[in-house]
C-alpha cells in the first residue's frame, strides 16, 4: 500500500520561498499519476499541480503558474512542489495524493480531489508578514 510523508511547511513572509517534500513508501510513484492540493480554513480542497503517469505531462492551476514548480526523483521516491514568491493567499494545509489509474487525466482529476485515492496527511503552510 502507498503511503505518504510529507514535510517542509511552515511560516514564511510574502516573497519567500518554500520546497514541500512527500516522500512515498510501498509502492513506486513513477506507477502513478501524482497531485498536491490543498485547502484553506473555510474553504474547499484545491488542486494545485498535477504530474501524469501517461506522459509525466505536468498542469499547474492558474493561481500558482509561474511561481510553483513540481518535480519528482525517482530514486528517492520522492517528489516535491517548490514554491517561489508565495502571498499570503497561498496559506493552507498542502496534501500530496496519488492515483494509479494510467489513464487519469490530470485536467480533470485535479479538480476533482475524490478521485485521488492515496494521501499524505499534510503539511502546513502559513504566509504573514
Amino acid at each position: 500500500q502507498l503511503q505518504f510523508v510529507e514535510s517542509g511547511g511552515g511560516m514564511v513572509r510574502p516573497g519567500e520561498s518554500l520546497r514541500l517534500s512527500c516522500a512515498a513508501s510501498g509502492r513506486t510513484l513513477d506507477n502513478y499519476a501524482i497531485a498536491w492540493f490543498r485547502q484553506a480554513p473555510g474553504k474547499e480542497r484545491e488542486g494545485v499541480s498535477c504530474i501524469s503517469r501517461r506522459d509525466e505531462s505536468t498542469i499547474y492551476a492558474d493561481s500558482v503558474k509561474g511561481r510553483f514548480t513540481f518535480s519528482r526523483d525517482n530514486a528517492k521516491n520522492t517528489v516535491y512542489l517548490q514554491m517561489d514568491n508565495l502571498t499570503p493567499e497561498d496559506a493552507a494545509v498542502y496534501y500530496c495524493a496519488a492515483d494509479p489509474r494510467p489513464l487519469l487525466d490530470c485536467t480533470v482529476a485535479i479538480r476533482h480531489f475524490p478521485l485521488f485515492g492515496s494521501w499524505g496527511q499534510g503539511t502546513q503552510v502559513t504566509v504573514s508578514s
